[in-house]
């Protein structure tokens, strides 16, 4: 599940509204909502984005946060290192070869801290 899917599900079940009905609110089929909540499909289009936005009736901070959620929901990432330090390959490369075996409090702590090292900058 990524990140976007995590906070759409959580909106549905808080509203108490089902996959089909949102589905058929914003225009798109309950199979791809359901791929979009488990993180089987791409980060939503800027339009899509917008229709959720509409139909839970976000509003501000809240809208802006949804968005900036999908737009770091992509399941499969890509990472360009090339004209970067060889310090940031390796990091690019140890992530890429060992994520899946940290556990979610790892996970939050090494997104908490490169977060941190980018507000200093």
């Amino acid at each position: 599940m990524t990140p976007f899917g995590e906070k759409l599900r959580a909106l549905r079940a808080e509203r108490g509204v089902s996959q089909k009905a949102m589905a058929e609110a914003i225009g798109v089929s309950a199979a791809y909502l359901s791929a979009l909540e488990h993180g089987r499909r791409g980060a939503p289009t800027w339009t899509l984005i917008q229709k959720i936005i509409g139909y839970f009736n976000i509003i501000w901070d809240d809208a802006e946060d949804l968005a900036r959620l999908a737009e770091s929901s992509h399941p499969r990432v890509r990472i360009d290192t090339s004209g970067l330090s060889p310090a940031a390959t390796e990091l690019a490369n140890l992530l890429a070869e060992s994520i899946e075996r940290l556990d979610e409090a790892e996970l939050r702590r090494l997104s908490a801290s490169i977060r941190a090292a980018l507000d200093r900058r």
